[in-house]
């Protein structure tokens, strides 16, 4: 088994009401910011053990599919790193 930090990041689909993505956008741009969009996030990180990189990210997905994101109105994605 090798140690593996998973990185699940969760985030409202595109065209689900985003309020505090809103208002955040509204404020860096009185602050003379220019952007086209933007999204707010949630990001996990999640240490285990796994034979090898492609388990670390099946299990991680599983995770983020039953608990981290609801489908109806989230999208995720996962990045695998070996640990040291």
């Amino acid at each position: 088994m090798t140690a593996y930090t998973a990185t699940v990041t969760v985030r409202l689909e595109r065209g689900v009401l985003d309020p505090e993505a809103e208002t955040t956008e509204r404020a860096l741009e009185r602050l003379g910011f220019e952007l086209e969009d933007l999204r707010s996030a949630d990001r996990f990180e999640i240490d285990l053990d796994a034979a090898d990189e492609r388990e670390a990210a099946d299990r991680a997905g599983e995770m983020a599919e039953r608990l981290l994101a609801n489908p109806t109105i989230h999208d995720y994605d996962v990045a695998v790193e070996a640990r040291e």
